[in-house]
C-alpha cells in the first residue's frame, strides 16, 4: 500500500479532513518563513483532535536538533522531516537525543542529488523538486533509485496516480495541490487520497 502523507495541516478544520480521511501522515510546518508555519502551541492543540491512527510529522528547516528532539520527545510530533542543509553529523546529534523517525527531504535536480539521498542514514528519505515549489521534477531520474523513499513535488488529484503507476514510491506526500486559495480544500484532499487508493486496487 501506498503510503500517503497530507502536509502543511494549520487548521481545526485540516484535522477534522484528515480525520475523516485516514492518511498514514500529516504534516505540521515549523518554519518560519513558510506561509504553513505553526507554532507548538498550534501544533499541540491539533494534534490533540488528530486520530490516533495518523502519524503526525513535524517539518523543520535547518532548526536547532536540541528543539526538533524536544517537540519528538514530548509527543507533539511522532517523526521529524528535515528540509534543510542538515548533514549527517547533524542527523548524528540528533540520534544522541531521540530514538523517534527521521525523514530527510532531497531537492532532486541531477543523479547526485540521489545519490546523497541514498546513502543518508534518515530512516526514510523525501524526494521533492525544491522547498515548496509545488511543481515536480525529471521523474526518469528515479529509475535505478534502490532505496524506497516519499514522492513530493507537484503532486496533486490528477497526477497521482500516474506518479504511482510510473514510480512504484513507498509513499506520496502533497501540500500546495490540495489546496485552493492558499488554504487546504477538503475536495482536493478527498480526490488526492482517492487516487492513490484507487490506484493500488488497480
Amino acid at each position: 500500500m501506498t503510503k500517503i502523507k497530507l502536509c502543511g495541516l494549520t487548521r481545526p478544520e485540516d484535522i477534522t479532513a484528515a480525520n475523516a480521511l485516514e492518511p498514514d501522515f500529516v504534516g505540521f510546518v515549523f518554519a518560519p518563513k513558510s506561509r504553513r508555519y505553526v507554532t507548538a502551541e498550534q501544533v499541540k492543540s491539533l494534534r490533540s483532535q488528530l486520530s490516533p491512527a495518523i502519524r503526525a510529522v513535524g517539518v523543520f528547516v535547518d532548526e536547532k536538533p536540541e528543539r526538533v528532539a524536544a517537540l519528538l520527545e514530548a509527543g507533539i510530533i511522532d517523526l521529524a522531516q528535515l528540509h534543510g542543509r542538515e548533514d549527517e553529523g547533524y542527523l548524528a546529534r540528533l540520534r544522541a537525543l531521540t530514538k523517534k523517525p527521521i525523514i530527510q527531504a532531497f531537492q532532486v535536480k541531477t543523479p547526485t542529488d540521489l545519490e546523497r539521498a541514498e546513502s543518508s542514514s534518515a530512516d526514510c528519505i523525501l524526494l521533492d523538486s525544491g522547498a515548496g515549489t509545488g511543481s515536480t521534477f525529471d521523474w526518469s531520474l528515479l529509475k535505478h533509485l534502490r532505496r524506497p523513499y516519499l514522492l513530493a513535488g507537484g503532486l496533486g488529484p490528477d497526477n497521482v496516480a500516474r506518479a504511482i503507476q510510473v514510480l512504484h514510491p513507498w509513499g506520496v506526500d502533497v501540500s500546495s495541490g490540495i489546496e485552493t486559495g492558499g488554504v487546504k480544500d477538503f475536495h482536493k484532499m478527498a480526490a488526492f487520497v482517492a487516487a492513490v487508493r484507487k490506484e493500488e486496487k488497480v
